[in-house]
């Protein structure tokens, strides 16, 4: 890994951080350090589907994901007994807990990530205790959008706070030439985090956008650490692949991340073969302390507890699952899931408790 003095923190990640979906011709594809390089053909694992959050507050994730993000929403949505019957299993939802299903999509947008809500019938512990930059655990969803210095005004005027105000710099591309980036990552529900984010002069954004110019969710990170075992989970057994991998250091203001100065971090970005968004990021400090959770990183402590990933044989991620010695909690089962379809799921757990669905489309 090459070591990078980054005087914007986390967030100026050169063209590796925010190099995403490439739709113009090859010559185009080539300012993209990120552009794909493998095929689809070649995938296990399809782009991240689907994040689910546990939550007590629907009207507050309504007010961030619908009325700030634009989000479009459905629910309360109707599961049958025998699906949720499958889905405490597969999920490990004790006895004594309900919860109602809410989704919120991109309408238009059909390689935006999709979240599953669910919301609790009584209180479970919180995976994040604030909203902290230096906490273990999931961190964020992704939001490129056209404009995010409007955005960034209506969602504060909606009530919600950043990490750190807005941050517009330059980035260079792989030709020389620069074009602006500005990003400001919000203070969400279940202390998640949004993420706010133009690429400028011309260039495309991380995931296409509606009529309206916003999109996604178009990817999501994590704080971990032991970051070797965490990537080896992810490529060795859903055959994702490692795009960029680098370190990077804060210096100067303390960036959109407001970490502090000179705080080093493994910055590894990791996509679906042959996919441009979709992908996952993370982040693992090399000499500050992060904070340890206190609860697992799942579902259903309150956060966003679980990633969703399409496959194209669960067969043989469970088989790569035991050879690796993962933890399987879940083995295939068939479901009909109102927003996955008819369905053989399956679930894994990551090295740091992360819960891991991966379901199979069947006739």
């Amino acid at each position: 890994m090459k070591f990078v003095n980054c005087s914007k923190g986390i967030l100026c990640l050169l063209i590796f951080v925010i190099c995403g979906v490439s739709n113009n011709a090859v010559a185009e594809q080539n300012k993209d350090a990120l552009a794909p390089k493998s095929h689809v053909d070649d995938a296990l694992a399809l782009p991240l589907h689907t994040v689910t959050i546990a939550t007590l507050s629907l009207e507050q994730s309504i007010l961030f994901y619908r009325d700030a993000m634009g989000l479009q929403m459905e629910g309360p949505i109707e599961v049958s007994t025998s699906t949720k019957k499958a889905q405490r299993a597969l999920w490990e939802i004790p006895d004594d807990l309900d919860w109602q299903t809410y989704r919120f999509y991109r309408k238009g947008v059909t390689q935006a990530i999709q979240i599953r809500l669910m919301v609790l019938s009584k209180p479970m512990p919180s995976i994040l205790q604030s909203w902290s930059p230096t906490q273990l655990g999931p961190f964020s969803l992704g939001f490129p959008n056209n404009n995010t210095i409007e955005l960034d005004k209506k969602i504060r005027k909606v009530g919600f706070g950043a990490l750190n105000e807005i941050e517009s710099y330059p980035i260079p591309r792989t030709d020389g030439t620069t074009y602006q980036i500005d990003e400001t990552i919000f203070n969400g529900p279940d202390f998640n985090h949004g993420v706010a984010i133009t690429r400028g002069n011309g260039m495309p954004q991380l995931g296409p956008l509606d009529m309206n110019g916003m999109g996604g969710p178009a990817y999501s990170a994590q704080i971990i650490s032991d970051s070797d075992n965490h990537l080896k989970f992810y490529t060795d057994i859903l055959g994702l692949e490692i795009r960029s991998d680098r370190e990077f250091k804060s210096a100067g203001d303390k960036g959109a991340m407001n970490l502090p100065n000179g705080t080093v971090f493994r910055f590894a970005i990791v996509y679906s073969k042959g996919a441009s968004t979709g992908h996952m990021l993370f982040v693992d400090f090399r000499n500050i302390e992060p904070v340890k959770p206190v609860t697992r990183p799942s579902i259903p402590n309150l956060g966003l507890g679980m990633w969703t990933f399409p496959v194209k044989s669960i067969d043989d991620v469970l088989e790569n699952a035991k050879q690796h010695n993962a933890q399987i909690v879940g083995q295939s089962r068939r479901v009909a899931d109102p927003l996955l379809g008819n369905v053989l799921k399956a679930t894994l757990r990551a090295p740091n408790g992360f819960l891991i669905e991966v379901f199979e489309v069947v006739p």
